[in-house]
């Protein structure tokens, strides 16, 4: 197991910055429109669902239009999304990070609200909650897969409250 050991504490507010570093190096890659940057946050056993629309929370109506990560097709099909999609919109909120107590493995949840519009004007939305899925590899983290956006009916304000406090006390 990679860097785990009964014997070392792990510092979980580490951990937990290493995690944020990488969503938003993703983060960046977009922003920015560089295909190589966000080539560096997979693992090459990616693979990528996707929902058929934000209200498909079952996963038999997903599907994966990608396969597992070949970094020269990931690369090809995300630069003529650049090249052919103006970014319109990318906005990304952590919701919540969860690593693995032995260090190696983490989740982070992501509102995210982006929009590509193409040269015809016609806007591609990606929106909704995600989960980013990491390992540790070495010393680095690669996000091994990843949720489609999808939209989650609100929780009751009382439930919200304590999952906020929850993450607070985490931290």
């Amino acid at each position: 197991m990679a860097n785990y050991s009964p014997k070392r504490k792990l510092n979980r507010r580490e951990l937990r910055k290493e995690i944020e570093e990488i969503v938003g190096r993703e983060t960046r890659a977009w922003d920015t429109q560089d295909a190589d940057l966000l080539l560096t946050v997979f693992h090459p056993d990616m693979v990528w669902p996707w929902p058929r629309d934000p209200e498909a929370h079952d996963p038999t109506d997903w599907d994966i239009s990608q396969g597992r990560y070949n970094p020269r097709r990931w690369k090809k099909g995300w630069q003529d999304l650049f090249d052919t999609h103006t970014l319109v919109r990318n906005r990304r909120t952590v919701k919540k990070i969860e690593v693995s107590r032995e260090g190696d493995g983490a989740f982070a949840v992501v509102d995210i609200d982006t929009v590509w519009r193409d040269r015809r004007g016609k806007d591609s939305v990606w929106k909704g909650r995600v989960c980013k899925v990491y390992s540790k590899v070495g010393n680095q983290w690669k996000m091994t897969m990843h949720t489609g956006a999808l939209r989650y009916p609100l929780k009751p304000k009382a439930v919200r409250r304590g999952a906020e406090t929850a993450l607070r006390s985490n931290a």
